[in-house]
Formats: C-alpha cells, structure tokens, sequence
C-alpha cells in the first residue's frame, strides 16, 4: 500500500509540473510546452555506419497516426541497437508531428532506460518520469499501449526511494505478464528477454535468466529475422563461456542486419571474444573505432566517445592473445594520447585503466607494470574504485615479481582502501572482482615471502571466488584470470601436474588465450606429455602467425624437435 501510495503521489506531482498535459481522461494533445518541458534531444540524425537508415527489420502496432509509423519504427530499431540518443531524436520527430501519441512518450523512456549499461541519471529518470506522465494523460491509446507505459513506468516509479535493482525487477515482471496477456507480439518477446537479461545475478552459474530469455528468442526463428533486438539481445543472452557457441549465428548476422549502427558493429566481439576468435574480434572492434571516431565528430563531441574507448580495449586484448605486440603497443601508445574524453563515465574509467595494464600483465613486463600510473591524470579517478583498484592491482604484481614487498604491501593497503569503498557503496559485484584481486595479491606476497602453503590455499581460493563470477559486459575478460595466476605459481613451484589442470580450466573458460595455452604446453612438455605438449603448442601456432612474443619461437623449436 506504502509503494501504490507514493507512486500516485509521484504521479500528482508531475502532474502538477505538466500543468498543461492534463491528468484526468481528456484526449486533448499536450501542447508545445508539455513536449518542451521534457527537454528532448533534437536534431539531425547522425550515422557513421551504413548511410541508409538501415538498421533491421521492426513492425510495432501503434495507435499513433499513418504519418509517423514510418518514423516509429526506424526509432524503436535504433533503440534495438542501444543507439539511445538517435533513438530519442526520432521519436522527438514523432512528436512534433503527432504530439498525441503516446507511444512515443514510451520510446522516450525506454532511451533514457538502457538496462544492459549503467542505470539511468537523475536527469534521465527527470525526462522519462515527464515523458511518462504526458502517455499516461493521453486518452487516445490502447489497452496493450497503456501495459506498455505503465510496465516502463515501474521503472520510473519512485526513483528517489526505490533502487534500480527493485524498479528494474518490477518492470522484468510487468513485461512477463504483457508478454503472456500478447502471445502474438513479437515486441513484447523480445523486449521481455531484454528484461530479464538487465536483472540476471552475474553471480548465478546456472544462467536461469538468460536460458529463458533464450528460449523465448529462439522460439520467434532468429535464423529467418532481421529483427535488430531480437539478434543482438541473443548475443547479450548467450555472453557466457557456458552459452557462447549458441550466439555465434547472432554474432556473425548482426552486423549485417544493422549497418547504420556503431554498436552493431562491436557487439559481435561479445561472442568472437568467448570464443577465442581473434580475428573477428579484431575486425569488428576495428570498425567499431572508426565509427565512434566519426560518430564524435559528426555529432560535435568534445573529446573522444566511449564507445571508441570501448572497442580499444577488446582490441588490446584481441592482440594480445595473438601474440601481435606491434599492434597492441599502437593501441597503448594512442590510448596514452587520448587526455580528453566525451563524458567521464564507468565505461572510459575502465578502458583507461585496463587497457595499460592487460599490455604490462599479459606480457609480464614488471617493470612496466609496478610503474604504472593513471591515465589521464585528471580523470575524477576517485569515482571510480573498481577501475582505481585495476590500477593498484597491476603495480602490486609488477613491484612483487621485482622483489620490491615494500611497494607491494604499499599498493595492498591502497587496494584494500577500494575494497572497503565499495563494500560501503554496497556494491556486491565489484567489491567481490575487488576482494578475488585482493586475494591473489596477498597469495605472491606469500610466496615472495616463502610461505607456500599460504599463497598456493589463497591463490586457489582467488581462482575459486573467479569461476562463480560472471565477468562484467564492459570488459572483455579479466586483466588476468585468478586461475592463470595459480597457474603460474604452480609453475615457479615445480608443481607441473596441477599447473597444467590449471591453465586447462582457464582454458575451458577462454578458448584459445595465449599464456594459459603456452603454459599449459610447457606444463604438459615439462611433465613428457609430449602429445598434450604438441596439440597446445600446435593449437597456439594457428591463430600467432607473424607474432614476435619469444613464446612463439619457443612453440616452434619444440615443435620442431619432436617432429623432426
């Protein structure tokens, strides 16, 4: 009664706001100032992809006029393709030409939503909260358009005293019942999938969300659809190592289906990555870049977008498992050019401090590693603990492989100074990526220390906590995996048999990685296994062609000594 009680006062508010966008059954357009009170994006549509507005295939019953159906559904594909801010521009359009339709006034909302990404700002939740009450006052709509509103209203609702997690669960359960009162609509298919993909628990190994957003796009035969949502949200479904392969249809189809979409582009990655398939990764991230340069310039931008520092980091470490360091230090050496960005964001957060690290960690340059420092410096780091932690985490590795424990225990404390920040932002999911870091931190401060037993129990309790853990979508993996770590202490421990176990289980997780697969080699080469040795070495050589990295000419001489 509480939650029904302040909703309908939260409703009174804005109407009281809205003065002219009536609240009771009148079917009176909103006039100009309701629309301006909304405070839409407006403007021309930017595209950096394909020129024609081709971004897939949607048909969206409206009760909206013949005049703007067009319009509708080129706005709804784009927010099929997290093109949220063109997404708002054409239904801003939509408006000015049919100020009653309310379905429009929804479109608004769900492009200030966005349920895979960051929750929305308050200036966000302001705009859809306006938008929503003007669809609400309108008359004129019908009863799957008013479930529509008020599912997306749920998500509006309250936002001052309920957290996102709640609102976003209340509206997961609002597009349940659309979609079981609708069976024929395909929108509310996909749309409730996306929903439950946006409240799966990153901490829930069985996946049981995304196995029924799974079967409910698979039952609308994504095989004969150019629906935009319905592919990319199989990719976002499937992004798992347990789930991939089924998305690898979506994955190499959704480019195609969307061209006029920069997101398209790099979406596909998600699975290519899962999958250990670099060159495709590289390709998409690639094009991906170019499009968000063009999309910032186009679109006025001051400084560079997210979404290009996005794709640069799948692309670091696409090359890296490679071996391809030429074009990896080029990525590093721009990334280190880039000191001024579009937003200073979770997203540009992790790329500037990931993308430097995965160079230094991956190729086991201490040095570079235990002297790292933030990127750009003036950067508001302090926002940002999982990413600052990143940052600690690496020097923390490159000081203890130096013999340098007093750095070491220096950037544990630091560390454990942005565990604790986020255990007080009661943010579970990176408190625990933090606390898994941590642990393996402490582990080589052991070892460097000689107390063995100690490091190995912490190590594998680091690696442990990782496998329960999903990895965040904004990262393409872990800078480097906790089992990959137990892996290589149980290398420099002579314990060959269960470092070979190790590097295989990462490998399980993340086809076709370049350390686990050169350790697992050696591992097997060190133990006579010279059959396992063969095939990892063998599977390492395929996709390294060209690669500098000593590891590679080291595959080689073996391979050449056993074959000869």
């Amino acid at each position: 009664m509480k939650n029904s009680f302040q909703f309908a006062t939260s409703a009174l508010a804005l109407c009281v706001l809205l003065t002219s966008a009536s609240c009771s059954n009148k079917s009176n357009a909103p006039t100009k100032e309701d629309l301006d009170a909304i405070n839409l994006k407006k403007g021309d549509i930017i595209l950096c992809g394909d020129a024609d507005q081709i971004f897939g295939d949607v048909n969206f019953e409206t009760s909206c006029p013949d005049i703007v159906k067009e319009q509708f559904a080129l706005a709804l594909s784009m927010l099929h393709s997290f093109e949220y801010d063109e997404a708002e521009k054409v239904f801003a359009k939509v408006l000015d030409a049919a100020p009653d339709c309310a379905m429009a006034y929804w479109g608004v909302a769900m492009s200030n939503f966005h349920p895979l990404w960051t929750p929305p700002t308050e200036p966000e939740l302001e705009k859809g909260s306006r938008a929503l009450a003007i669809a609400k006052s309108i008359t004129q709509k019908t009863a799957r358009e008013a479930a529509y509103i008020d599912a997306i209203s749920l998500l509006f609702h309250d936002w001052k005293n309920l957290d996102h997690k709640t609102r976003s669960k209340m509206y997961e359960e609002a597009m349940a019942k659309i979609y079981l009162d609708y069976p024929q609509d395909k929108e509310a298919a996909v749309l409730y999938a996306l929903a439950l993909d946006g409240t799966a628990d990153p901490a829930d190994t069985t996946f049981s969300n995304q196995k029924k957003a799974g079967d409910i796009l698979k039952a609308l035969n994504p095989d004969q659809n150019d629906h935009p949502g319905l592919i990319h949200y199989m990719i976002h479904t499937y992004d798992s190592p347990a789930l991939a392969t089924q998305a690898l249809p979506a994955a190499r189809k959704y480019a195609s289906i969307a061209p006029s979409s920069a997101h398209a582009q790099h979406m596909p990655s998600h699975i290519f990555t899962r999958l250990g398939l670099w060159d495709e990764s590289i390709k998409s991230n690639l094009v991906s870049a170019d499009a968000a340069k063009c999309y910032a310039e186009a679109a006025g931008i001051q400084g560079h977008w997210d979404e290009e520092m996005h794709a640069l980091d799948y692309l670091m470490y696409a090359y890296l498992q490679k071996g391809d360091n030429v074009q990896a230090k080029e990525i590093l050496e721009y990334t280190m050019t880039i000191n001024e960005v579009s937003a200073s964001n979770f997203k540009n957060a992790y790329a500037f401090a990931a993308i430097p690290a995965r160079f230094a960690l991956e190729n086991k340059s201490w040095k570079d590693a235990a002297d790292l420092k933030p990127h750009p410096q003036s950067f508001p780091w302090a926002k940002y603990p999982w990413q600052q932690a990143l940052i600690h985490f690496t020097r923390l590795m490159g000081a203890v492989h130096l013999d340098q424990l007093d750095n070491a225990h220096a950037e544990l404390k630091l560390l454990t100074a942005q565990y604790d920040t986020l255990m007080a932002q009661k943010d579970p999911y990176k408190s625990n990526q933090v606390l898994i870091q941590l642990k393996a931190a402490e582990a080589w401060i052991h070892m460097k220390e000689g107390k063995l037993k100690e490091a190995l129990a912490l190590m594998a309790e680091a690696a442990a906590m990782e496998d329960l853990t999903q990895k965040h979508p904004v990262t393409p993996g872990e800078v480097i995996p906790a089992r990959e770590l137990l892996g290589d202490m149980l290398m420099a421990m002579n314990k060959h048999t269960d470092a070979l176990v190790a590097y295989e289980g990462v490998l399980k997780k993340a086809p076709n990685r370049f350390n686990s697969l050169y350790g697992a080699a050696l591992a097997a080469e060190k133990l006579n296994l010279t059959e396992k040795a063969k095939a990892h070495y063998t599977q390492l050589l395929s996709f390294c062609t060209g690669s500098s990295r000593p590891e590679i000419a080291k595959a080689e001489m073996y391979l050449k000594k056993v074959e000869g």
